[in-house]
């Protein structure tokens, strides 16, 4: 991989927006696939993704912007995949899948396939056959309205094989990027898996109206779920206070712009699960990644109250009033 090798970024939110922005600060020509024409031909025309980020502007000369998936990947070396994880089945599902043969495949998806209960870079192994050791993920702390704003922002960048993770971060670096590699590729998606449903958690008691207090014991209790599960399926020696998962989860839990918190938020204050989804007209990762979870800690027999508490909250329809007033007792 190298600048001279063609990226293709696949998605059309505000995740594939901003990798769209980063990644052109350092590479010559890049490939951008969103399934909406509409998008695309107002890109072509004002330089903006009409929907997301709309302060971006491209530089059209780099980019390639089409609706034809199979165009976009086939002439690409690199792949990137920015599409919600509750569509990557539909959206690959009459894909000629020997388009990807010898190809590097990143995920940039924060959430996990619901079908399977499967993490992308499951999802990418099995679906393409694609080995792991090219398949990587990028992964924050990071949220894309920063990077559209350029404030100083750092992504992990991990992949069994160091050349590549090392290269990929290195074409995401710029002044307004700092990036880190490590080779812990289940680790991180874990991690970043997990974390969207304890925002859910951390939204939900702000919403009702737990304070800061509560809020520090509520995640200092998350990032130890997060080390238990994650030691438990892929178990290798991680520092979990690194930026990758302590950094991602924090910036999930807390920020405004947490999509995952707000959907709890409004949950907390008494919105109905599908009413807060469509108030929200976004995907929350977190709602389609606890009920995997839930099934995922059941084979490796994880304690996980706050990932239990907010399925009995999304999915079970147990008042948030009395399931965190449950939850109070069983964290320390």
């Amino acid at each position: 991989m190298d600048t001279e090798n063609r990226i293709a970024v696949i998605g059309g939110g505000s995740w594939a927006t901003a990798l769209v922005k980063i990644l052109c600060n350092n590479v010559d020509k890049l490939n951008w696939y969103m399934r909406n024409e509409i998008a695309v031909n107002h890109i072509k025309t004002y330089r903006h993704n009409p929907h997301y980020l709309q302060s971006v502007e491209f530089d059209l000369n780099k980019i390639e912007v089409s609706t034809d998936l199979v165009k976009m990947i086939e002439s690409a070396d690199t792949v990137i995949i920015a599409t919600p994880s509750a569509f990557l089945t539909k959206l690959f599902e009459d894909f000629p899948i020997e388009l990807m043969k010898g190809k590097v495949v990143f995920s940039a998806v924060k959430g996990i396939i619901p079908e399977y209960h499967a993490i992308p870079a499951r999802f990418i192994h099995k679906t393409f056959g694609t080995p792991y050791d090219n398949i990587g993920i990028i992964c924050g702390p990071c949220h894309a309205e920063e990077v559209a704003l350029e404030r100083l922002s750092y992504l992990t960048i991990a992949c069994q094989d160091e050349d590549i993770s090392e290269e990929m971060a290195e074409l995401l670096a710029c002044r307004y990027i700092k990036t880190t590699v490590s080779d812990d590729l289940f680790g991180t998606e874990l991690s970043a898996v997990l974390k969207n449903v304890y925002a859910i958690a951390s939204g939900v008691c702000a919403g009702l109206g737990y304070g800061d207090n509560f809020q520090s014991v509520l995640i200092s209790n998350a990032i130890q779920e997060i080390e238990n599960f994650i030691d438990e399926v892929s178990p290798i020696h991680r520092d979990v206070k690194s930026s990758a998962y302590l950094g991602d989860l924090l910036v999930t839990a807390y920020s405004k712009f947490s999509r995952n918190r707000t959907f709890g938020y409004m949950i907390g204050k008494g919105y109905s699960v599908k009413t807060a989804q469509l108030e929200m007209d976004m995907i929350a990762e977190g709602y389609y990644a606890t009920k995997s979870v839930m099934e995922i800690k059941k084979k490796f027999d994880v304690e996980m109250p706050i990932v239990e508490a907010v399925n009995n909250i999304i999915y079970e329809k147990i008042s948030p009033v009395i399931e965190m007033r449950i939850l109070t007792d069983k964290l320390s």
